[in-house]
């Protein structure tokens, strides 16, 4: 069995999965394999997987989905995934030719992985330029909230995970007529109980895409408000600032108002702090609504 499966959410982008493929063909070791998660394409995807799946030159699964945003296809993954690491791998992006090589090297060369639920790496744009900023040389493993809250790196980073603790944790929810659930609550209960290897090896080479989850993120704040909501929820009880509860609770109070249901303020943890925040909130909802008007 290979050790690392490469898994792609895709949705009516068969015109960038190409780059994606080629890359993964290129790559430096075969020990992994692609399993392409269509999230209800329209387009010609399924054509173009059953013809790389006859090229035979590297080792492909395919699932279909009723179409329910990235985190419905990160839930169909995580169900399928039977190799001990699994990598996300957008269908917008791609790999350098060594990312799966160095991933490997970093991984075998843990002596105890007991308390290791995986590795971070760097993203890269197509300069080779890093996303944000590199991890600090002098840490070697730690969490994803650590590198961000503590160490103040900046920037997407990609995360390798190890399958069988993935399975320990919840399922992102999904809920009617909603297509997102940040994807970070994961990592973020992940890293409570173990740490990560960090690595400044670039993993992925990244390119936004103009109707991309980055450059929607306010209408998908309105159209998702429980997704949100849930999020902050986790954020809140994993969080150990005050001022980040804080924050959260002013984003559950404005997505309360965005899904037309006040008793969310009023739900645990800190239902108090969710109260305070109220006129907080109030003012954030009213900027979301201004920046989707504008």
């Amino acid at each position: 069995m290979k050790k690392l499966t490469v898994f792609t959410p895709s949705y009516n982008r068969a015109h960038l999965l190409p780059r994606l493929y080629e890359s993964l063909c290129r790559q430096t070791s075969k020990d992994f394999l692609w399993l392409l998660i269509d999230d209800g394409s329209t387009d010609d995807t399924k054509e173009w997987i059953e013809k790389w799946k006859e090229e035979g030159k590297i080792e492909i699964e395919y699932s279909y989905k009723e179409n329910g945003g990235m985190h419905t296809a990160h839930n169909a993954a995580y169900s399928m995934i039977e190799t001990e690491l699994n990598v996300c791998i957008d269908s917008d992006d791609y790999m350098p030719d060594d990312a799966i090589e160095k991933i490997m090297k970093e991984w075998d060369n843990i002596a105890d992985k007991s308390n290791i639920a995986g590795i971070i790496g760097l993203d890269a744009d197509k300069n080779g330029e890093i996303i944000g900023t590199k991890i600090p040389e002098n840490l070697t493993k730690g969490s994803l909230m650590d590198l961000y809250n503590k160490h103040k790196v900046k920037g997407d980073k990609k995360l390798v995970l190890r399958t069988d603790i993935v399975r320990e944790y919840p399922e992102y929810p999904e809920y009617d007529g909603e297509k997102l659930v940040p994807l970070g609550i994961l990592y973020m209960m992940i890293g409570k109980d173990y740490d990560f290897l960090y690595s400044n090896d670039i993993y992925c080479i990244v390119e936004y895409q103009e109707e991309g989850s980055s450059s929607t993120i306010f209408r998908q704040y309105k159209q998702s408000p429980k997704g949100f909501a849930y999020a902050r929820k986790i954020g809140k009880s994993y969080s150990a600032s005050f001022l980040h509860k804080f924050k959260n609770s002013i984003h559950i109070v404005s997505s309360a108002i965005f899904a037309n249901d006040l008793r969310m303020i009023f739900h645990k943890p800190q239902m108090l702090l969710n109260i305070f925040a109220i006129p907080f909130g109030v003012l954030l909802n009213l900027y979301i609504r201004f920046k989707i008007k504008n």
